[in-house]
């Protein structure tokens, strides 16, 4: 029996799978986001780990024989957040998230303190990734700054305290700008313009690769052996890349989480940052992959959800069905926590356009589904345009409940989507499957998918040319808005 446990922003995810990596069990627990001030994202990491403890007691509950059996833990989760140690370690302050949008002057100061910084990461330099993060701790925080010890990523901490050990992954470590993405090693020019040095940092492991056992005291708490392994892990879109297949250079999946991912695995290291897209370590060795990143994408039709006071995201997909007829005049740029990918703009903020005295809730929720579709849209288009080859592609995340929303992306993208069994908890299930990888030391492609296919949401011709020209609008507005944003926000 295999673990994985995924620690994402809205809840942990833990599923045990069998040596044939059959899904076994699964449970969960919700966290919650703290946003104190404008641009700021922030969880507390002791939540995380009481999270990780409720959804382990709930799978206990239910599987206890089956967890006596477990052989090894993979760990995935939410990318670049940043968790400041002490040398006891104690958390000094909340763990800044990947969402956050405060050090973007930081950003800029560590593009002129490295001119290169681009050929060693792969990147450009944004605010989610979690060296600026630190240049701004430095600056608004120096007390905290001088007291830290480790800093280390979202699943790395939940890692210390299962082992008591500091250790991260190729693909984890390739969001935070001090990796050298090429040579797999951390980068000497980019932390020491931060002011750190590989002393900061955890140890760097492949993703199978086992990085210690389970403390004892815990074995007995989870009901699993006390020779248990973790392995390194990855980070949350490289475990959903490995639980869906996606190994092969130009096989792609959508990841339509509270953020939304465009992905493409590649077998070389091939950085183009234009248009937002991220050149990073796969979870595997000798891989690497480009994507696209894109801050509100389920969280997006969630905001709405509240929003229009309906308690059902399932209801208000089921009116726009009912109401087929498209609007072609109403936009929803999806920006609520600024954005990435292609723009890198934390300033951006979400906007209806177009909107009537006849425009009705259903029009707005399909504006809201077409605006994440024309954000991935764009992304592919920048993927493209680096010389990416996307060959199939497959969703993945809680948004990928909706076969009606996959009709919207696939005729936004103008490729057919594949939806697969167990597709829900994919980070997790690629993270289980790591753990099976440590121990059998199987050739990787010789894994399954997480699920036989379900179903295939083909283009429809209709809808392809109207959002053809609707995504020239929708970037136009985008345009004409940027100067706007910038100026109104209120620091």
């Amino acid at each position: 029996m295999y673990l994985g446990i995924d620690l994402g922003t809205s809840s942990v995810k833990i599923v045990l799978i069998d040596s044939k990596q059959k899904l076994i069990g699964e449970a969960s627990c919700k966290l919650s986001i703290s946003h104190p001030k404008a641009l700021w994202s922030e969880q507390d990491p002791k939540e995380w780990w009481k999270a990780t403890n409720v959804a382990m007691q709930n799978l206990k509950d239910v599987h206890s024989k089956e967890l006596s059996q477990v052989k090894a833990i993979g760990l995935s989760g939410q990318q670049h957040g940043a968790v400041l140690l002490n040398k006891e370690n104690q958390v000094l302050r909340p763990a800044i998230l990947w969402n956050d949008g405060r050090s973007f002057k930081e950003c800029i100061a560590l593009e002129k303190s490295v001119p290169d910084f681009d050929k060693i990461t792969g990147n450009q330099i944004m605010p989610g990734f979690t060296a600026p993060k630190l240049l701004w701790v430095e600056k608004h925080e120096p007390k905290i700054f001088k007291k830290m010890h480790k800093t280390l990523l979202p699943k790395d901490y939940l890692r210390l305290m299962m082992t008591g050990e500091y250790a991260t992954d190729m693909s984890d470590a390739s969001g935070t700008m001090w990796l050298d993405v090429k040579k797999r090693t951390w980068s000497k020019e980019m932390l020491e313009a931060t002011h750190l040095s590989e002393a900061h940092m955890p140890k760097l492991f492949e993703g199978p690769d086992v990085t210690a056992e389970v403390l004892s005291e815990l074995a007995l708490r989870w009901g699993i052996p006390s020779d248990t392994v973790v392995v390194a892990g990855a980070g949350d879109n490289a475990a959903s890349a490995l639980s869906l297949g996606v190994i092969k250079s130009g096989s792609s999946f959508l990841s339509i989480g509270s953020s939304g991912v465009y992905f493409v695995a590649s077998d070389a290291f091939n950085p183009s940052p234009q248009g937002g897209v991220h050149t990073m370590c796969h979870c595997l060795p000798n891989l690497w992959h480009q994507m696209t990143v894109h801050l509100s994408a389920a969280s997006s039709l969630e905001w709405w959800k509240k929003a229009s006071q309906e308690p059902s995201v399932k209801h208000l997909i089921e009116e726009c069905k009912k109401n087929p007829k498209l609007s072609p005049s109403l936009y929803f740029l999806p920006y609520l926590s600024g954005e990435r990918s292609p723009h890198n703009d934390p300033y951006a903020k979400g906007v209806f356009f177009g909107l009537t005295h006849d425009s009705q809730r259903f029009d707005m929720t399909r504006a809201v589904l077409e605006g994440v579709a024309f954000n991935f849209e764009q992304g592919q288009s920048a993927m493209l345009k680096a010389g990416s080859k996307i060959l199939e592609t497959s969703v993945v995340g809680g948004g990928s409940t909706s076969f009606y929303w996959g009709t919207i992306l696939a005729s936004a993208l103008n490729r057919p989507l594949t939806y697969r069994k167990n597709r829900e908890v994919g980070a997790a299930f690629g993270a289980a499957k790591l753990a099976y990888l440590g121990i059998s030391k199987q050739d990787p492609s010789t894994l399954a998918p997480c699920g036989s296919i379900e179903h295939t949401a083909e283009p429809n011709s209709e809808m392809t040319v109207l959002y053809k020209e609707k995504q020239k609008i929708f970037s136009l507005i985008y345009e004409q808005l940027k100067p706007v944003f910038a100026k109104a926000y209120k620091g």
